[in-house]
């Protein structure tokens, strides 16, 4: 039975991993800092797919929490989805730097630690997938949120342009808006946007695990979100950067 570790794994995206994978005969390991919500979770897809569920409790913007995530890859992964993070209310001027680095450390730091951490296994193996969930907004210029996913693509490609010749994968994840509570916790205003906008997590998971059995390198869910990353990259930057202080997730 493979294993997957999912961070940010009790909602959103990370809990629509966790429902594909469960269903794909995955063992699972959670990765989150509420440990009572953690507990939970691990507990009702134990109950509801009969598969081993591991929770984990740990906060990757801390050194412990990372270390703890690190040391638990190293024993053996075959896929990791990092998922993890969150956004802020205001533009990076109206936000605390104290705030603005922990953003930094949880989409950037652990991104690569935990990647670095999951890869000689899955080298060894000749098998085995990284998940790196960036954004639509990577393709944006839209302050250190849309900064830090663009880091998370890039990043992903280098190491999928590394490892994919000892068989092992590693894509970047970028959804437009996503119904979670991503935008309710940075306290977000989405009340004007369309219904057509909105994708499902269950269909970001989805479309994700069929991109990275594809082999790509960056993965966008959705006719929709595919043509705004397009556009995004054809158009002039000061051009895009007037739709930039929308928030994709």
């Amino acid at each position: 039975m493979p294993t997957a570790l999912i961070t940010g794994a009790t909602a959103g995206i990370g809990a629509a991993f966790a429902r594909r994978l469960a269903t794909d005969g995955f063992s699972l390991v959670l990765v989150a800092r509420d440990e009572e919500r953690l507990a939970a979770s691990a507990e009702a897809l134990h109950k509801r797919y009969g598969v081993p569920v591991e929770p984990l409790h740990a906060d990757l913007t801390t050194e412990e929490g990372m270390a703890a995530a690190e040391e638990r890859l190293r024993s053996g992964i075959d896929l990791l989805v990092n998922n993890a993070g969150f956004g802020h209310h205001g533009g990076f001027l109206d936000t605390p730097v104290e705030d603005e680095v922990r953003m930094l450390r949880l989409h950037c730091e652990a991104v690569l630690r935990l990647t670095r951490a999951a890869l000689p296994y899955m080298i060894s193996k000749r098998r085995g997938g990284v998940i790196n969930v960036a954004s639509v907004a990577a393709f944006l210029p839209g302050g250190t949120y849309s900064a830090t996913k663009s880091w998370v693509v890039n990043y992903s490609a280098s190491a999928a342009n590394m490892v994919n010749r000892d068989g092992v994968r590693v894509m970047a994840l970028c959804p437009g808006f996503v119904r979670t509570e991503f935008h309710d916790r940075a306290k977000l205003d989405m009340s004007g946007l369309p219904r057509f906008a909105w994708l499902s997590a269950d269909r970001v998971a989805a479309d994700a695990m069929r991109d990275l059995a594809r082999g790509a390198w960056v993965s966008v869910p959705s006719a929709r979100y595919k043509a705004v990353a397009a556009l995004a990259r054809l158009l002039p930057l000061n051009l895009v950067g007037r739709v930039a202080r929308l928030r994709y997730r």
